[in-house]
């Protein structure tokens, strides 16, 4: 089976857009990662056990889940370009919070202010980033990624270097972070609308809106099994986010900095990763760059828990640099097959990403503290296998941007 998607003539994208919202998100996924990079400090702290952790890690990605597809929905048809810098003031509010919360259920209360910031941020920098692509989508999303991707590696880093010394109270000083991140996002909202308007005035590529696709019906089977392969790759990614930094430091006995310095160059890995992927996704396709990014961790996942401490830092980057290659080109992917839904699929799948990740952490914490540490990533080490329902993924009639 084939479906037919016309991807319009490419044009030259919007630089300036994308590299500023790229720039918000790097800001953003920071000020996020932040959470669980703190999380060994926070469970010496409140005296927290896995389950707890996990839960925390549910209550923000959530708060994120349930609200992005809604605000994309209603942002595809009335877009709300501002509307990202009230986010931010959300995400503000929950970082001051989990500063200074005096107990656990305030800590919740934070996770979650956060976690509403990002569910308000997704969709509409997303559809931004598709408008501005001037028909590079891979290259746009992989951009627009990387900049997430890279705030999420610094974030680990920050913590061993600023947080771990100083303690829980040092989160409130990465509030300068948001400040930033506010007027950049007023600048970008600004220019976007004024970049957009001049193409069209041109007669430019029209807005994802006016694209023609395939109906509801014909693209569900495949949105389907896009959704499968996610829900694998982002509990894999679950087990590493909310447990690695544990799980380094039970099994090789390492320092709580020397295990963030080990997930800080994991999440430089999925930083990169996340680019090249766009950009290939837009050269071979993105059925080729799915099957590969989810399938082709499984022989490195499997040897990941029987190997030493050398050992498992290099096959976690090769891990990571193999898998974060999915996500532009499953969203690149999701878009194509609906592309007047574009803020709908944005906000669905950062959702659909936020709340299996809270569901699979939870669930994660509760089998460790029954299992141990060690068994949650023999156990995951098998969830790249789903990557064989690519094989099901109709083939797509993609441009090629030279």
């Amino acid at each position: 089976m084939s479906l037919n998607v016309s991807a319009g003539t490419a044009r030259s994208a919007v630089m300036p857009v994308l590299v500023a919202l790229s720039v918000a998100h790097f800001l953003n996924d920071m000020i996020q990662s932040l959470i669980p990079a703190a999380y060994p400090i926070i469970k010496e702290a409140y005296a927290l056990d896995f389950s707890q952790i996990g839960i925390i890690t549910l209550t923000f990605q959530i708060s994120a889940s349930l609200l992005q597809p809604v605000i994309g929905f209603y942002t595809d048809r009335r877009p709300l370009p501002y509307s990202m810098v009230a986010g931010m003031g959300f995400t503000l509010v929950g970082l001051i919070g989990l500063a200074y919360a005096g107990s656990y259920p305030l800590l919740l209360v934070a996770s979650a202010c956060v976690g509403i910031g990002s569910s308000i941020f997704h969709p509409e920098a997303t559809r931004m980033a598709r408008n501005a692509s001037g028909g590079r989508h891979g290259f746009a999303q992989g951009l627009f990624q990387v900049g997430g991707q890279s705030g999420a590696a610094i974030g680990p880093l920050l913590a061993a270097f600023i947080i771990v010394p100083n303690g829980q109270t040092s989160l409130a000083w990465f509030s300068t972070a948001a400040l930033l991140a506010m007027p950049l996002l007023a600048w970008t909202a600004f220019h976007h609308a004024r970049a957009m308007g001049r193409m069209v005035a041109r007669g430019g590529p029209h807005l994802a809106a006016d694209t023609p696709g395939p109906s509801m019906r014909q693209a569900a089977p495949a949105l389907l099994i896009l959704i499968l392969l996610l829900t694998s790759k982002t509990a894999y990614i679950a087990s590493f986010t909310s447990f690695y930094t544990f799980y380094l430091i039970e099994r090789f006995d390492v320092s709580v900095q020397a295990s963030q310095l080990m997930l800080f160059l994991y999440l430089v890995a999925s930083a990169t990763g996340v680019l090249f992927g766009g950009m290939l996704g837009d050269r071979i396709g993105r059925n080729k760059i799915i099957w590969f990014s989810i399938l082709g961790a499984l022989p490195f996942t499997v040897i990941l828990p029987h190997v030493d401490l050398f050992w498992t830092g290099v096959l976690t980057v090769v891990i990571n640099l193999i898998m974060s290659s999915a996500f532009a080109a499953i969203l690149v992917y999701a878009m194509e097959l609906l592309p007047n839904r574009i803020g709908l699929i944005g906000g669905f799948f950062y959702g659909l990403v936020f709340g299996l990740g809270g569901l699979a952490a939870a669930a994660l914490g509760v089998f460790a503290d029954h299992y141990g540490i060690d068994a949650v990533y023999e156990v995951c080490a098998f969830l790249p296998a789903f990557g064989l329902l690519a094989w099901f993924l109709p083939s797509l009639r993609e441009a090629r941007v030279s």
